[in-house]
């Protein structure tokens, strides 16, 4: 159910006379498609006043003063989507945390299509006009720009606490996609930029018990389909067929995260840029070739530190109130030695 949205920055000169879309008792005109993958479409939306009243949100932190809001439409063809959709939206239901996207509303209706009727689902999101950590990460690589030490651990720290809302529920829930294109950034004037993960549509109860090859192929074959490959843990990638699954998978694709926040780019994929080879065979042997950085150079502590979490054994993997409480130290530190970068 992944669904990539690129940067807004540019999305207020929009196109006037869209159509309009009722979710519940809410009224909005489309204004721009800002996004697609698979069979979702996220558009670029303005509330209108309708002929009933509007239903504002629960929390009033969420209600856009400029009307604009971001607006993700599913096509449901197969029993399979619906379920899907069904469960991104129980998933969403269950996080409250500023480092979450919060699912503001969502319907499910049926519309009369070419000679027949499907289904649609429509889930509102707060929007955010500098798009995806992707997004900002590509346009530094091409100006050779680099986030300072502090500024990766600051948006980092945030990603880790948006994760361990989800890793301390009862049961734990894993995101199972944790990476840049799936944090949306805003940045902020004069302040350090505010990190919130996203897009829930691979998030699922994280603790499963793998007890025969079957079941260690069905797992893989999910994967495949739910957790990007150059983020992917390597016990997604071959299962053992007796397996205790939790969710430090998604502590792997914190490391590999962490590690693209640096230098623009997972370092499964520097690694295949640098010779042939497959990302399953390099995610699994674990080994990390650090891409050109900025200079100075980020801190020997930061490699480090995507080291201890890019583990391949699971057992040996930190858990995320590990990650924190690491984070604090590095960033302790940091303040103590009053060492920030002159990188941006």
């Amino acid at each position: 159910m992944g669904c990539s949205i690129s940067g807004l920055n540019a999305l207020y000169d929009v196109v006037q006379g869209g159509p309009d879309v009722w979710v519940n008792e809410r009224k909005f005109k489309i204004l721009k498609q800002i996004g697609e993958g698979g069979f979702a479409f996220v558009y670029l939306v303005k509330e209108q006043q309708g002929v009933q009243p509007i239903k504002l949100p629960k929390d009033a932190k969420y209600i856009a003063e400029d009307g604009l809001y971001a607006l993700k439409k599913v096509l449901i063809q197969t029993d399979e989507q619906l379920d899907l959709v069904k469960q991104e939206i129980h998933a969403s239901s269950l996080f409250n945390h500023p480092n979450l996207l919060p699912l503001l509303e969502h319907s499910i209706i049926s519309a009369k299509g070419e000679g027949a009727w499907i289904r649609e689902a429509y889930l509102l999101f707060p929007v955010y006009e500098d798009g995806t950590l992707l997004d900002i990460l590509n346009g530094m690589r091409t100006k050779k720009e680099y986030f300072s030490t502090l500024s990766v651990l600051h948006i980092f720290k945030q990603i880790c606490e948006g994760l361990k809302e989800m890793h301390t529920l009862d049961p734990p829930y894993a995101h199972n996609d944790v990476k840049p294109g799936n944090v949306l950034l805003s940045k902020i004037k004069e302040q350090l930029p505010l990190a919130v993960l996203m897009d829930f549509g691979s998030a699922a109860s994280a603790r499963k018990q793998v007890q025969s090859r079957s079941e260690a192929l069905a797992l893989q074959e999910w994967a495949a389909q739910h957790c990007s490959a150059p983020y992917r843990a390597p016990e997604l990638w071959d299962c053992p067929s007796i397996a205790d699954i939790d969710e430090r998978t998604d502590i792997w694709s914190l490391g590999c995260t962490l590690y693209a926040i640096m230098y623009g780019v997972s370092p499964f994929e520097y690694s295949l840029g640098e010779a042939d080879g497959s990302l399953q065979l390099a995610a699994m042997s674990g080994q990390v070739k650090w891409a050109p950085g900025p200079s100075p150079p980020y801190p020997d502590s930061l490699q480090k530190f995507v080291i201890w979490m890019l583990e391949p054994r699971v057992a040996l993997r930190p858990k995320i109130g590990d990650v924190l409480v690491h984070v604090d130290k590095l960033l302790s530190k940091l303040e103590v030695d009053g060492v920030n970068g002159k990188h941006l």
